[in-house]
């Protein structure tokens, strides 16, 4: 781990910023493992874990965009500032919901429902924030990596605790942490200090610049092309997380807390990935890491489907995470170091819905496919996918580097970062 792993930290606002949202995933970890558990102790079904993630994530995609615009138009440390707020007022509901014992599951769906609306105001504004409270630009790329580290470490430490919680204390223990734990992250918030906001006239409307951001985006194929690499990720292959409580309840015989290892297992690879592309020096071509990447996502995930050791499917998961979160993050941050600032807002507010949106279509298309060809086989598949999506990918960038070949002008001209990262 050089010198370099913790650059970022240089600038106030970003330490307190990752301080503050580190305490506070792991509270939002803890409910996402307890939500999952909660509703598979219940309904017994997959379908409907698929439908969960569905309820809370689905929202996002549907307004993510106009979130970007928001972002793009306001403060974004208000609106970031007004989310939390009112994501910590949706954990509270949650919490009386479940302390109280009289709740149904179209009521925990609903407030999923709830923070998924949030969340599609939130991601944009929180994304783009973190470039302001970066002083040196060219410590982003290793801001974003530790993000993905502070994101991975909660998911390790929040799954785990949750687990001994839910059988120690019971389940409302988990969503009460969770409601407590936003407190750290608006105190960060507010001991920030950024620029004083300077509001900025705005010749189109709202659907205008809607329109704007997705021309931008259809103009800049380098960009492109990573959205709809991450859309079908999201949609085929990233779901498999709604199979795991199936994983550790019927397939190794275990209780909340084999669920909670596995979970933090795969928490344990993407924090090993994401700290490894936080140690990475600049002049790695990040468009080569992306592809290997995106192997060894598929290769963890198809070792892992048919795996009935329970040590070495461990291992496995850790792999497949590795994989996954050097994929997402790289994504990320190619597409942060060369979107124009202007359109900063609405590209991450794309990003967002083909991160998140794709999420809860493939959670009920993931959900109801064991039905019909059984859970391994259907893990199996999405690795294999995946498989095929770092072939794409690998066809890309051989079809870009071809093109600068053949257009001698190039070379005289500075490549973009997305392509030569």
């Amino acid at each position: 781990m050089g010198i370099t792993t913790f650059n970022a930290f240089k600038s106030r606002n970003y330490r307190l910023y990752f301080t503050g949202q580190s305490i506070s995933l792991i509270g939002t970890w803890m409910q996402k493992t307890a939500v999952s558990w909660v509703i598979y102790s219940l309904t017994q079904s997959k379908f409907m874990l698929g439908l969960t993630v569905f309820a809370t994530m689905f929202p996002s995609f549907l307004l993510s965009f106009l979130g970007g615009v928001v972002s793009d138009r306001y403060d974004r440390y208000r609106v970031l500032l007004l989310t939390q707020v009112l994501s910590m007022v949706q954990a509270v509901i949650l919490t009386l919901l479940i302390f109280f014992k009289h709740y149904a599951v179209w009521e925990i769906i609903a407030l999923g429902v709830v923070l998924g609306t949030i969340n599609a105001f939130d991601v944009p504004a929180r994304q783009s924030l973190v470039y302001e409270m970066v002083a040196d630009k060219k410590d982003l790329p290793n801001a974003l990596a530790l993000n993905s580290s502070m994101v991975n470490l909660s998911r390790l430490v929040g799954p785990a605790i949750a687990g001994i919680a839910i059988e120690q204390l019971g389940d409302v223990a988990c969503f009460g942490m969770n409601a407590l734990s936003f407190i750290a992250v608006i105190i960060s918030l507010l001991l920030m200090k950024l620029p004083k906001y300077v509001p900025k006239e705005h010749a189109k409307n709202i659907i205008g610049e809607l329109r704007e951001g997705i021309a931008y985006v259809r103009a800049t194929p380098s960009i492109s092309f990573i959205l709809v690499m991450l859309a079908l990720i999201s949609l085929l292959v990233l779901p498999f997380t709604t199979l795991i409580p199936v994983y550790a309840k019927d397939i190794f015989h275990g209780t909340a807390a084999t669920f909670g290892v596995i979970d933090s297992a795969i928490g344990l690879g993407a924090f090993a990935g994401a700290l490894y592309l936080a140690s990475l020096k600049p002049g790695h071509n990040l468009n080569r890491l992306l592809a290997i990447g995106t192997f060894i996502f598929g290769l963890g995930l198809v070792l892992f489907s048919h795996t009935a050791y329970y040590p070495l499917a461990l291992l496995f998961a850790t792999i497949t995470a590795f994989g996954m979160m050097s994929q997402i993050t790289i994504s990320n941050t190619l597409i942060q170091t060369s979107v124009t600032p202007a359109m900063r807002g609405r590209v991450i507010s794309i990003y967002a819905m083909a991160f998140f949106g794709m999420q809860p279509l493939g959670g009920l298309l993931i959900g109801a496919l064991p039905q019909h060809i059984g859970v391994q086989n259907t893990v199996m598949c999405e690795g294999l996918v995946a498989l095929l999506i770092g072939v794409l990918h690998v066809r890309f960038l051989r079809k870009n580097r071809l093109a600068q070949h053949a257009v001698p002008s190039l070379d005289k001209q500075p490549h973009q970062v997305v392509l030569q990262a």
